[in-house]
């Protein structure tokens, strides 16, 4: 997925209301730009951090700019864009280009369960494949990413769901991409959110598969790269 119109590097001031941040650029103006993660960010919203963004010429849109990357200038990038894993499995998805999956059709956002939708229902000869996509950006462990920053109701609820469809005869799947280039495996952030960590277990263990990607990163685009490991704690 490369970037619409090239990127340009700036400091963030400050995130605030979830959706907003004052951004310096290089050119020592101050722009309020759109963060499109309405997550916590824990340890990714510091003051002063290098970071990069997307501008764009749309009337439509209030904010000219949209915050895409944080750069740790070290080498390593972290995604911040929420919506970035959808779009990116939907395009592997499109392009077979995901292992193990093989289906004629894909749709999103399709309805089931107790009034909740599922990010994509893969179907063809055999059960349905239930798909559940969550984008991964906490890490406080050198290598190790954590899902989730902050308590997710929402996120129990979905794995309860996933966990329901496989019981009665689906395939379910949690797709976690790792939004970050300085991470080797994904593990729980149990302490963060008790509940999420106990739910993703008991879905793991009544055959909902979980699979994590990494990506590549860079101010030029974002390229879904290769398996990591899924860390399951010890509850």
């Amino acid at each position: 997925m490369q970037f619409a119109t090239p990127l340009i590097p700036g400091r963030l001031i400050k995130r605030y209301k979830r959706f907003l941040a004052d951004v310096l650029l290089d050119d020592g103006q101050t722009v309020v730009v759109h963060c499109a993660n309405p997550g916590s960010m824990l340890g990714l919203a510091t003051p002063g951090i290098k970071v990069w963004l997307e501008p764009n010429d749309d009337p439509k849109k209030k904010l000219k700019y949209g915050w895409r990357l944080i750069d740790h200038e070290n080498g390593h990038f972290t995604g911040v864009d929420t919506g970035v894993p959808n779009r990116m499995l939907r395009a592997a998805f499109e392009t077979y280009n995901v292992p193990g999956f093989s289906y004629d059709t894909m749709r999103a956002e399709v309805k089931y369960g107790q009034g909740s939708r599922i990010d994509f229902l893969l179907e063809g000869a055999g059960p349905a494949c239930y798909v559940e996509v969550k984008s991964v950006t906490l890490s406080r462990q050198a290598g190790r990413a954590e899902f989730p920053d902050s308590v997710t109701q929402r996120g129990t609820k979905h794995l309860q769901e996933l966990t329901r469809m496989v019981a009665q005869g689906h395939r379910a799947m949690m797709f976690y991409l790792v939004q970050r280039t300085d991470c080797t495996a994904m593990g729980l952030a149990a302490d963060l959110d008790p509940a999420y960590a106990r739910a993703c277990v008991a879905a793991q263990n009544a055959g909902v598969e979980i699979m994590v990607m990494d990506c590549a990163i860079s101010p030029q685009g974002i390229t879904l790269r290769k398996p990591l490991p899924f860390l399951t704690p010890v509850l």
